[in-house]
């Protein structure tokens, strides 16, 4: 059995907390937030080439109002391989479609792999090597594998794998049985996760056999595949918005954890670039940025001709992008989402989206 890998990005997120940079049509997936010239979807789309042995086999499922976007991103894209969404559903609808249509194009036995758009990975070819081994596991076992990310600190802004009894071992990685999926925790929770020693921090990323995962969606999300199956996309309007996790991960009896140990970070809001780039200097700048007495803080700028000035001011963040200037705390972030939603309820504002 063939145990070449099928890679699926999942490239319909919308990355509010990273407003006002990203916006309806240019979400976070688009953007560059290293200062590597290349956005996040362009690096994920890199490093899986390989895997896929070339264009041919890489995908990418997205919704219609940044389908555009995607193709000017990846000029390389076969139009057939890019699968459009009428309108975004979560990742439960997603990954159901794209794997009826992996199957019926290359056989229910066909390895699939999904994989976020909009992921930071520091070590690639550890990165590749797990999902060899991952890949393996899912064209010998019947079993959905994602991948369990060592937790470096008690993150309370990730899910967590707990890993019950081993498998197996491929490849010198050990394989778990998964005991069960938790939400994001409080600190104290997240603490004794990583006293214990068998959670992992949930990636969001998965492999296994279209037959699978068809199968286990038929017995535990019906009233996502059925539709599909019936209608395809015209079936869109009456699906449930679901994750992937919550439809069939944790129902599912199948799911196997793979810890993995590549450098990883899911960027979710602007502290996720201090991460990325802290060590630097000792503010994170990708702005022109004349400072005095300014400590920990997080500048982007879209124009470079523009300046941002700061005096006396310690964990802010400020990112200016054409008619919007942000400017909060580091430890209120999470609260941008809620912003764009009022926006959203405002039309004065939604130009601003």
């Amino acid at each position: 059995m063939s145990t070449t890998l099928i890679p699926i990005i999942l490239a319909g997120g919308k990355g509010e907390r990273f407003w006002p940079l990203s916006r309806k049509k240019r979400p976070k997936q688009f953007l560059c937030l290293d200062g590597s010239g290349k956005s996040l979807l362009q690096e994920t789309a890199e490093r899986l080439l390989e895997l896929a042995g070339g264009w041919e086999q890489l995908w990418v499922i997205t919704s219609a109002l940044i389908a555009d976007g995607v193709r000017e991103q990846l000029p390389n894209l076969l139009e057939t391989n890019l699968l459009i969404e009428p309108e975004g559903k979560d990742t439960a609808p997603a990954v159901a479609w794209a794997s009826l249509e992996a199957s019926r194009r290359h056989g229910k036995e066909a390895i699939l792999g999904f994989f976020p758009a909009d992921h930071w990975i520091g070590d690639r070819q550890a990165y590749e090597q797990t999902l060899k081994v991952a890949s393996k596991i899912a064209a010998k076992e019947r079993a959905i594998v994602t991948l369990g990310i060592q937790p470096s600190h008690p993150s309370t802004g990730y899910g967590y794998i707990e890993q019950g009894e081993k498998k197996a071992s491929f490849d010198g990685l050990p394989i778990y049985k998964v005991n069960r999926f938790t939400e994001k925790p409080d600190k104290k929770t997240a603490k004794s996760f990583l006293k214990m020693g068998t959670f992992s921090w949930n990636s969001g990323m998965f492999i296994f056999r279209a037959s699978t995962v068809l199968e286990e969606l038929a017995a535990y999300a019906p009233e996502i595949i059925q539709p599909l199956l019936e209608h395809g996309t015209a079936a869109y309007p009456q699906l449930e918005k679901k994750s992937i996790d919550y439809a069939l991960m944790e129902k599912t009896k199948l799911a196997y954890v793979l810890p993995a140990n590549f450098g990883w970070d899911d960027l979710g809001d602007w502290n996720g670039v201090e991460r990325l780039l802290k060590g630097k200097n000792q503010n994170v700048e990708l702005a022109t940025h004349i400072g005095r007495d300014t400590k920990g803080a997080i500048l982007y700028a879209t124009d470079d001709d523009e300046v941002i000035v700061t005096i006396g001011l310690d964990d802010i963040v400020i990112v200016r992008d054409r008619n919007v200037t942000l400017v909060v705390h580091k430890d209120r972030t999470q609260e941008i989402k809620q912003i764009v939603k009022s926006l959203q309820k405002n039309s004065q504002f939604k130009h601003l989206l």
